[in-house]
């Protein structure tokens, strides 16, 4: 049997078992729209790396059949059919197509103003929680607009001037000890930011009152298997605090960074880590989703990473086959719960997910 053919059986197999949802995630009457908006980031995550978990985790017991409501988005940049990591995170952001290695800017090297620009100015709180170091190509989307991905020194800078209310990730090094003798982390304190060192959640800086950067290492974190821990609390940390931190709403990004390292390395084990801690930081922002009842929570990768197949491997089990260590074009799945979910079913260019996202708040 081809691999894409087993695939798609592995998946629509899953899907058509009979469903049985967590109790906390269902009969919840949500507002008519949401307040507040949670966008997960599975970096490299497509449908392979899902149906994958799906079966490591367990039938029912993973957190994507939790969801209803499911669409693809298609993730091609504006001059490849393949699109990285800088050109996919900026279609999210700002709601445009950029050439790859680009970071928030239009293919005319134009600044476009995202998501969490437009969402500070109309008085949201706004915050990032990543498995990677701040400035990697994801986090670095939502604020910053670099002609290259490349230019992290650059990027770093960018965090000053770009207000958002929280930050919890890793590289601390790009913010102090850098070739130009800049401080930023004290010119980030001057701003009035909290900063604090390390991965223990169970404070936030400044006692809530500030907005705050937490570092969870000095250049990138840990793999999941390796003693990263962090992803979850720090969700649910960091919904807390902007839920706070403004009365009108708030927007959360968060990226499972590493499941992308993982389809790179071709590494079935590393995969499966990854998978299962994103799986569990999901549930977090679920949890807080049916608790608040005013909120949007969106899930989905921007490419798929690996060419990762599902092969057969005996009658109960499957190994995991790569056919490339870099990205493919394959469509991504997206996953919504929460007010206004439904606009995210469908099928849509990747572009689209930001101006969902804008429709649901009503901000036009």
């Amino acid at each position: 049997m081809r691999p894409i053919l087993l695939l798609a059986l592995v998946f629509f197999s899953a899907c058509s078992a009979p469903y049985q949802p967590l109790a906390t995630l269902v009969n919840v009457e949500f507002a008519p729209k949401p307040k507040n908006v949670i966008f997960l980031i599975g970096d490299g995550m497509g449908l392979s790396q899902v149906s994958a978990h799906i079966y490591w985790k367990g039938l029912h017991k993973n957190i994507f059949q939790q969801f209803k409501t499911v669409g693809f988005h298609i993730t091609h940049s504006a001059n490849e059919l393949v699109t990285d990591s800088a050109a996919g995170a900026t279609a999210f952001s700002c709601g445009h197509k950029t050439t790859n290695g680009a970071i928030g800017i239009t293919p005319d090297e134009e600044a476009c103003r995202g998501i969490v620009e437009n969402l500070e100015k109309a008085g949201y709180a706004t915050g990032m929680v990543v498995a990677c170091t701040a400035t990697h190509a994801t986090p670095a989307s939502f604020i910053a607009h670099r002609e290259l991905r490349a230019f992290t020194d650059e990027i770093a800078m960018d965090f000053l001037e770009t207000p958002f209310d929280c930050l919890i990730a890793g590289g601390k090094k790009n913010f102090i000890g850098r070739i130009d003798k800049k401080n930023l982390i004290d010119s980030l304190k001057d701003r009035g930011y909290a900063i604090k060192s390390g991965t223990s959640m169970k404070s936030i800086p400044g006692k809530g009152q500030r907005p705050f950067v937490i570092f969870t290492d000095d250049q990138e974190p840990p793999t999941a298997s390796g003693g990263r821990k962090y992803l979850p609390s720090a969700t649910r940390l960091a919904c807390d605090f902007l839920s706070k931190r403004s009365e009108k709403g708030f927007f959360l990004m968060v990226e499972g960074s590493q499941i992308d390292w993982a389809g790179h390395a071709n590494d079935r084990n590393w995969l499966r880590a990854e998978m299962d801690d994103f799986d569990k930081t999901i549930r977090a922002a679920l949890e807080f989703a049916a608790a608040d009842k005013e909120t949007l929570v969106i899930v989905t990768g921007d490419h798929e990473c690996g060419g990762a197949s599902l092969l057969k491997a005996g009658k109960k089990d499957f190994k995991t086959a790569f056919s490339t260590r870099l990205h493919t074009a394959a469509w991504v799945p997206v996953y919504a719960y929460g007010p206004q979910a439904s606009l995210f079913s469908g099928v849509y260019d990747n572009t689209e997910i930001y101006e969902k996202v804008v429709r649901a708040l009503e901000l036009n």
